[in-house]
């Protein structure tokens, strides 16, 4: 079979000249349109690599180094706009010059052909880079979403979480490295006066040692109290029976933070514990356990605030962040589109 040519010069209008050339029946290139795709993907991943280097040695862990938060944002957002409108220009420049020449095609359909040619170049390129690094885009888009979506569940279960699960494991180990408000709070209310244990030490018998006199022979020191052995054990049973007072101030303390109140007989009785465990009078020990509650309310309120900041700040960043990608993206398929045109008006008239 015979190759079949067209014969019409009334519709070329790029040279003027008769084409005896065969007409050709693809519109697109797809080979000049991977082409300027896989150029566009490889300039992207090295001038974002060569971006991120650049980026990390301009911050710093410490307060008194580095660029701030916000100019950090502002030049990554500016170095990701350039990198996609360097890549795209690219892209789209290489599938304009390097595809086949049409005979015999007006000058409108031409132009529109070469940017679509661009524009395929820019959008397989961002598909493919965005299935390379589906699980960054996904970290920046969905990380608001998922913060904005469970604040509310978290913002309205920290009270009771902290409560029930770290303040009451962070209470019973005392080696623990989670919280501490709980053990400390419960450690100041069994706290002894300290006045009253000063008291107590003035009041105890001083023993009258006297040096001897020359010639006569030196005091023996006096003998340890009998009773040694029953204070340590009674020193043991206090010791256990403290402990037994903690954890049963922390059982009141995390059903009152539970029901957001801490009714008045769990106050008269977490009173009398600690009355008796510290020698001062009732009205002071009440007083101690509503201000520990108190204070420990208002810790959990304070971290259910940062909670909710934490997670609106997120949000925020996720949105701006996504609408600068867009605005970037955008910015890079026109740029593609454009030097299409350039590259295949080269490939035309060269």
């Amino acid at each position: 079979m015979e190759t079949q040519f067209a014969q019409r010069p009334e519709n070329n209008y790029r040279d003027g000249t008769l084409s005896t050339q065969p007409v050709n029946d693809s519109a697109v290139a797809w080979c000049a349109v991977f082409a300027g795709a896989v150029a566009s993907a490889a300039l992207s991943l090295i001038l974002l690599l060569l971006g991120t280097g650049f980026g990390l040695t301009l911050v710093s862990p410490w307060a008194s180094e580095g660029i701030s938060a916000t100019t950090f944002g502002v030049t990554s957002i500016i170095g990701i706009t350039l990198i996609s409108l360097a890549a795209s220009a690219l892209g789209g420049y290489l599938a304009g010059r390097l595809r086949t020449r049409w005979f015999n095609t007006p000058n409108d359909e031409v132009y529109f052909r070469d940017t679509a040619h661009g524009f395929l170049s820019w959008a397989v390129a961002t598909l493919g880079t965005a299935a390379l690094l589906t699980g960054v885009i996904g970290s920046i888009v969905g990380g608001g979403v998922k913060a904005g979506a469970s604040v509310a569940e978290g913002a309205a279960t920290v009270a009771t979480g902290v409560a029930a699960s770290g303040a009451a494991a962070a209470l019973i180990e005392n080696n623990s490295e989670g919280d501490t408000t709980l053990p400390y709070l419960l450690d100041s209310l069994l706290r002894k006066d300290a006045t009253a244990s000063s008291a107590a030490v003035s009041q105890q018998p001083i023993i009258n040692q006297e040096t001897p006199a020359e010639g006569q022979p030196a005091l023996a020191p006096a003998p340890a109290p009998a009773h040694a052995p029953a204070a340590e054990k009674n020193d043991a049973a206090s010791t256990t029976q403290n402990d037994a007072n903690k954890g049963e101030l922390m059982r009141i303390f995390v059903h009152g933070i539970a029901t957001d109140s801490l009714p008045q007989d769990d106050v008269q009785y977490a009173g009398q514990l600690v009355a008796q465990a510290t020698g001062i009078d009732q009205r002071a020990a009440e007083q101690r356990v509503t201000d520990a509650f108190t204070t420990l309310r208002q810790k959990l309120e304070d971290a259910e605030t940062a909670t909710r900041a934490a997670a609106d700040k997120a949000r925020e960043a996720s949105a701006y962040t996504s609408l600068w990608l867009f605005i970037s993206l955008l910015s890079g398929a026109f740029i593609a589109s454009l030097m299409a045109v350039f590259g295949g008006r080269q490939r035309d008239f060269n």
